[in-house]
């Protein structure tokens, strides 16, 4: 049974492998000089005992600052691009290399970039965008993070990621949720549809919360409104859109819960030759740089994401607190053309 305990040292896990501390030590950082077949043997070793190398420790007798780790969904949506300018700027001016990870939005892919970012020996993991409301994703990622952090690194999330402990920057999910809901009800709208991602993201169940509240301070219910569950990409609006046109052809509005989601939206729109916004309005959730260029121009929420990612990093080259610490990110609903009153 793995440890993970912090009292742990290089010489525990030699004298368990039956090697030197020099050897132990040039197998777990991957220098040459060890057959595979004794590293591998050593790595097994550590891995059973839970020991996490000292990173702080190893990059301080380097004489270099320790690196930086920043772990993204989708490194070609624009709103994860943005987060990652934030981190690099911050992470300049404290002359640190970031390395990016991309996930592909797979939750246990996520749990691996962790590993490996251990492995590669940074000192400072930020995590970027939704934590998984899966108990066994978030039972892995603690393991991770706390191993991590009792060994000396620092970690910070983007998000609110449930039972990690961690300092976090949390955008208002649930308050720009409501404010796009209630953009579209003030304008007559009944008939709306939702494009959303996977309800096991704590995101997706945010936002989704707050344009519940929305439609019940209207009298109406999101169980009476057609929810439609698709990838958090261009093409899951894409999806999203052909699904809600095909089965519910009479919505006035459609309400994408990310950015991307809303672009697929509006390009399926536009291939059916549907009007936006005088047939159907949409709208999307973050604002990315592009929103406010497309045409017609999206309304949505906007979140500050590139301070968020300064935010992230700034937190975590904070000494680590006796609780952890919460940064809000305040959202803005973006009024645009892509809104209108109902039909």
């Amino acid at each position: 049974m793995r440890k993970h305990t912090a009292g742990l040292r290089l010489v525990d896990v030699a004298e368990r492998a039956g090697v030197s501390i020099a050897t132990a030590s040039r197998a777990l950082s991957g220098s040459a000089g060890v057959s595979e077949v004794l590293a591998e043997r050593v790595r097994a070793v550590a891995a059973d005992l839970g020991y996490v190398a000292n990173v702080h420790a190893r990059s301080l007798a380097s004489g270099a600052s320790p690196g930086v780790g920043l772990v993204v969904h989708e490194i070609g949506d624009p709103y994860f691009a943005e987060i990652a300018s934030g981190v690099l700027e911050v992470a300049g001016a404290h002359d640190r290399m970031v390395q990016i990870c991309h996930t592909g939005r797979d939750p246990y892919a996520e749990v691996a970039q962790l590993r490996a970012l251990v492995n590669a020996r940074v000192g400072i993991i930020v995590v970027a965008g939704s934590g998984h409301l899966d108990r066994d994703v978030q039972a892995r990622m603690k393991v991770e993070v706390h191993a991590f952090e009792a060994a000396g690194g620092r970690v910070a999330v983007i998000g609110r990621h449930p039972q990690l402990g961690v300092d976090a920057v949390v955008p208002a999910n649930v308050e720009g949720g409501r404010a796009i809901a209630e953009h579209l009800l003030g304008l007559g709208h009944r008939r709306i549809a939702v494009a959303a991602g996977s309800r096991r993201l704590a995101t997706m169940a945010d936002r989704l919360t707050g344009v519940s509240r929305a439609l019940e301070a209207h009298g109406l219910r999101l169980a009476d409104l057609p929810v439609v569950e698709a990838e958090f990409t261009l093409e899951g609006g894409k999806e999203a859109a052909r699904r809600i046109l095909d089965e519910h052809p009479d919505v006035t509005a459609v309400l994408a819960l990310n950015d991307d989601m809303a672009v697929g939206v509006l390009s399926v729109l536009r291939e059916r030759g549907i009007s936006v916004p005088d047939d159907v309005s949409v709208t999307g959730f973050d604002d990315v740089t592009v929103a406010g260029h497309l045409s017609p121009a999206l309304t949505t929420v906007h979140l500050p994401m590139k301070e968020m990612g300064r935010q992230a990093l700034e937190l975590a080259l904070l000494p680590r607190a006796t609780r952890p610490r919460r940064r809000p990110a305040a959202q803005r609903l973006m009024v645009r053309a892509s809104t209108s009153r109902a039909r």
